[in-house]
């Protein structure tokens, strides 16, 4: 793992960018500002480690933004935002993003969130240089590669967000385990489960078979199984 890790944080507020990028700052990392969507989407590139996401910004929201980042890079992506209704928390995870916090915030928390975020996105997921290769792993047509963790299905690569790795490596090492959403949540996020939860979890999964199944309709590799959980067959 590189040492000096690279946030970019997108928000038009002039004193949010300051209050973050001085807080960053003092825990080490390298901050990048960005004023709006198209500017955060603009900066994106292959040495920003985690992407901190106003919604309502001019021009170019967050949402709009995080599906573009999502075309170029899998860093995580956090979302700090005013706006607290549930439905923007679900359309956020649907976009791509890993983690949403509302504001006015915890500096404590945003911290931890951010370590969070990338202790799993680079220990978890294993993108340092040199990372031992693992063998593959294969159920049906699905194809995960451990060591790059590469997903393929029917030979096609599948671009997933850490979250969703992570959530489809844990259901396939343990293929028929039936998951509940608290199993999921803690083992994954590593974080108290509550029962707001159970939303994120679904979103996720829902995205994960939009990008694993022919028919995420009629799913045959993520089943679910009514008033327990999830499991892969």
């Amino acid at each position: 793992m590189k040492e000096t890790k690279t946030i970019l944080i997108a928000d038009d507020n002039d004193e949010i960018r300051e209050i973050v990028r001085v807080l960053l700052e003092s825990e080490h990392y390298r901050v990048v500002e960005a004023v709006d969507g198209d500017d955060a989407v603009r900066k994106v590139d292959e040495q920003i480690d985690l992407i901190i996401l106003d919604i309502m910004m001019p021009g170019k929201s967050g949402f709009k933004a995080c599906i573009e980042i999502r075309e170029k890079s899998s860093a995580p992506i956090l979302f700090l935002t005013a706006k607290t209704q549930d439905s923007d928390k679900y359309m956020a995870f649907s976009v791509g993003s890993d983690d949403y916090m509302s504001k006015p915030f915890s500096y404590t928390e945003l911290v931890y969130r951010v370590k969070a975020l990338l202790r799993r996105y680079y220990v978890y997921r294993g993108k340092e240089k040199n990372a031992p290769a693992s063998p593959l792993l294969q159920i049906r047509n699905l194809t995960i590669d451990t060591g790059s963790h590469e997903v393929r299905v029917d030979g096609r690569e599948v671009v997933l967000t850490d979250i969703e790795y992570q959530i489809l490596l844990l259901m396939a090492q343990n293929q028929r385990k039936i998951f509940s959403a608290q199993n999921l949540y803690e083992s994954v996020w590593e974080e108290p489960y509550f029962y707001s939860c159970n939303n994120t979890v679904m979103v996720h999964i829902r995205n994960l078979r939009k990008k694993t199944e022919s028919d995420p309709q009629e799913p045959k590799l993520i089943k679910t199984v009514w008033g327990k959980g999830y499991r892969i067959e």
